[in-house]
C-alpha cells in the first residue's frame, strides 16, 4: 500500500503541483477493487474543479501498470484500485524484518505496590504494557521496561509502626500477611493522630537510612517481587525482577530534585511544603494547583520520585521515548509533572513523553468491579477462575496437552478481552464471553491458529510460494496478510493494541470464508494454497505473540 500512495502523491504533485496524502483505505466491497482514495474529490474542493475531472486528470498522470489492473473512478470522483494477482502473491512472499531504528524507548507499567496483592486493577497496565513493548520491539525500537513498583512512602512508615506496636517479626509474614498489616495501619493511621504522626516520623527514618527500619523494609519487599514474579509467569508477561526500578531507587536523587527546582525558582513554599505552581493548571474552584515535591514533614511526595525518575531515564538511559501505561484517573498528574520536567529542563524536546491511560474493568452491571463483601478482587482469583472455563471447554477434546492448553486458552482469553478493548473505555469483565470460541474473542484466533496447523500437518507441507490468486476470497485473505506490518506500524505510533485485534480478528474470518469456498488440499492450486494458509497461520502466530498471547498447536 506504500508504493501505492507514493505513486498517487507523485501524480497529484504531477498533474496539480498539489502533494496531499492519498488516505488510501481498504474497499469496502469487492466490486470497488482492494484500494479506494477520495483524493480527487479533496483536490477538485480545492482546486474548484469536478472531482470526476480531477480524478481523470490524476489517472493520466498515474504509473501503476507494474502494481495494479487498469484504475477506474467510481461515483462522484472516488478512484479504485485493484492490485495485480502476481503483485499480491508477491508481497505474501516477501515479509521481511524491520532494521532497527537506533531510538530507546522507556516503557513504565504495571506498577503494583508492595505489601499488597495484584488485584484487577493490575491486569489492564500489565497486559498493555506488555503488549506495548512487544510491538515497538518488533518495529526496530530499543526498549527498556520499567516496572515502577510502589515501595516507598507513607504506608511504609505506617506498616513498620504497626509491626513495632504490635510487637510482630516481619519475617514471620508472607503477602497475605503483609496486606493484613497493612490493612489493620491504614485504621490505626486514619482513627490516631498520635500514630499517624508517629508514622509520618517513621517515613523519614526510611528516607534517611535509619538500619531497623530499612531491614523491615527490605523484608516487605522481598516478599512482594517473589510473589509479583509468579503473578506474571501466570500471565506470562516478559517483566521479572530485573526490570524493577521501584520508587525508593531514587531516593537519594530527591534532594537534587528539589535543589535544581529551587535553584530556577520554580518551587514555591506553601504551608511549610515545597510546591511548583503551574501555568494554567487550577482546580475546579479556580485556585492554582500545586505539585508538591516536598512535604512540610520534610518527606519527599511520589511527584518527587516520578521527576526523579524521568530526570533518570533522560540522562542516563538516553531515551528518546518514555511511555507511561497508567490509568486515567492520573491524566492530570502526568500532565503536570511532564509539564514541569520541561520547564526543568530535564525533559527535552528530542525526548517525547506519552501517558497510555487506560480505563476501569468492570463487573457484572457495568458496577465497580468488587468481591461479594466488597473489596478488591485478587488478579490470581480471575486467573484460576479463567483457566478453569477453558479447561471445562476442553473436556472431549484429544491430541493435546490439556492442562497445558487449557492454561494458554484461558489466560490468552483474559489479556485479549482486555486488548480488543479500545484502551480508553471501560469494559466489564466477563468470563463467558471471554472464553467463547466465536466472535471476537482470544479463543476464536487460537482455534483458527490451531486449525491451520492441522490442515498443514494433513497436507505433509508448509513450504512453497503463493503463486496463483484467482478466487476473490483467497485474494481477500492475501491482502489482509500484505496489510499485518501497516497495522503494527499504526499500534507502535498510536500505542492502541486493539487495532492489532481488529486485525486479527478480520484475518481470522476472511479465513473462515476461505475454508468455506476454496478447496486446498485438492485441486490444480493446491501448493500455492497451501502456501497462503503457511502464510496466514505465520500471522496470526505473530500477532498473537506480539500482544502476549500463545498460539497452542492444537485446541
Amino acid at each position: 500500500m506504500s508504493a501505492l500512495a507514493s505513486r498517487l502523491i507523485h501524480a497529484s504533485t504531477a498533474a496539480f503541483g498539489i502533494t496531499l496524502d492519498p488516505e488510501l483505505r481498504s474497499a469496502t466491497k469487492p466490486e470497488f477493487g482492494h484500494y479506494q482514495t477520495n483524493l480527487a474529490l479533496r483536490l477538485g474542493n480545492q482546486l474548484s474543479l469536478p472531482p470526476r475531472e480531477v480524478a481523470a486528470r490524476l489517472l493520466a498522470a498515474l504509473k501503476v501498470d507494474d502494481l495494479c489492473e487498469t484504475p477506474a473512478i467510481a461515483g462522484p470522483g472516488f478512484v479504485n484500485l485493484t492490485l495485480r494477482s502476481d503483485v499480491l502473491a508477491a508481497a505474501v512472499n516477501s515479509r521481511t524484518a524491520f532494521a532497527p531504528r537506533g531510538e530507546r524507548v522507556v516503557v513504565d507499567y504495571s506498577q503494583p505496590n508492595v505489601a499488597k496483592q495484584m488485584h484487577v486493577g493490575h491486569l489492564r497496565s500489565t497486559v498493555i504494557g506488555d503488549a506495548v513493548c512487544n510491538v515497538l520491539q518488533y518495529v526496530g525500537y530499543e526498549v527498556i521496561r520499567q516496572n515502577h513498583v510502589g515501595d516507598w512512602g507513607t504506608q511504609y512508615g505506617m506498616m513498620i509502626e504497626q509491626l513495632l506496636e504490635e510487637g510482630l517479626d516481619p519475617e514471620t509474614l508472607d503477602l497475605q500477611g503483609l496486606q493484613e498489616l497493612y490493612e489493620r495501619s491504614r485504621r490505626h493511621f486514619d482513627s490516631d493522630g498520635d500514630f499517624a504522626d508517629l508514622s509520618r516520623l517513621r517515613v523519614v527514618a526510611l528516607q534517611t537510612g535509619d538500619p531497623a527500619t530499612r531491614a523491615s523494609w527490605q523484608r516487605m519487599v522481598d516478599v512482594s517481587l517473589a510473589d509479583f514474579e509468579q503473578v506474571y509467569a501466570r500471565l506470562g508477561s516478559a517483566l521479572t525482577r530485573d526490570d524493577v526500578v521501584g520508587e525508593s531507587a531514587y531516593n537519594d536523587d530527591l534532594p537534587v530534585i528539589v535543589d535544581e527546582l529551587e535553584r530556577d525558582g520554580l518551587l514555591t513554599e506553601s504551608e511549610g511544603a515545597s510546591c511548583a505552581f503551574l501555568p494554567g493548571f487550577v482546580g475546579r474552584d479556580g485556585q492554582p494547583l500545586p505539585v508538591i515535591v516536598r512535604k512540610s514533614d520534610g518527606g519527599f511526595g511520589y511527584s518527587a520520585t516520578d521527576l526523579a525518575a524521568i530526570r533518570h531515564r533522560v540522562k542516563t538511559l538516553q531515551a528518546k521515548r518514555i511511555v507511561y501505561v497508567v490509568d486515567h484517573r492520573q491524566a492530570l498528574h502526568f500532565d503536570m509533572i511532564f509539564t514541569l520536567a520541561r520547564a526543568a529542563g530535564w525533559l527535552p524536546p528530542t525526548t517525547t513523553s506519552e501517558h497510555v491511560s487506560f480505563g476501569t474493568v468492570l463487573g457484572p452491571g457495568g458496577k465497580p468491579f468488587k468481591t461479594r463483601a466488597g473489596g478488591t478482587v485478587k488478579l490470581t482469583t480471575l486467573l484460576d477462575e479463567a483457566v478453569e472455563r477453558a479447561d471445562a471447554l476442553l473436556v472431549d477434546k484429544t491430541g493435546m496437552d490439556r492442562a497445558a492448553t487449557a492454561v494458554a486458552v484461558g489466560i490468552g482469553a483474559v489479556k485479549y478481552a482486555d486488548l480488543s478493548s479500545d484502551r480508553g473505555n471501560d469494559y466489564v469483565f466477563d468470563l463467558d464471553r471471554m472464553v467463547a470460541m466465536t466472535g471476537n474473542t482470544g479463543p476464536y484466533l487460537q482455534y483458527a491458529h490451531a486449525r491451520l496447523t492441522r490442515l498443514l500437518t494433513k497436507a505433509e507441507s508448509t513450504g512453497g510460494e503463493v503463486t496463483v490468486l484467482e478466487h476473490p476470497v483467497e485474494q481477500r485473505l492475501a491482502l489482509l496478510l500484505t496489510g499485518f506490518d501497516d497495522i503494527v506500524l499504526q499500534v507502535a505510533e498510536t500505542l492502541q493494541p486493539h487495532r492489532l485485534c481488529t486485525y486479527l480478528y478480520d484475518l481470522a474470518a476472511a479465513l473462515s470464508v476461505f475454508y468455506e469456498q476454496c478447496p486446498v488440499l485438492r485441486g490444480e492450486n493446491r501448493s500455492s494454497r497451501i502456501a497462503l494458509c503457511a502464510a496466514t497461520r505465520q500471522v496470526l502466530q505473530d500477532g498473537l505473540g506480539l500482544l502476549g498471547i500463545a498460539a497452542p498447536d492444537a485446541m
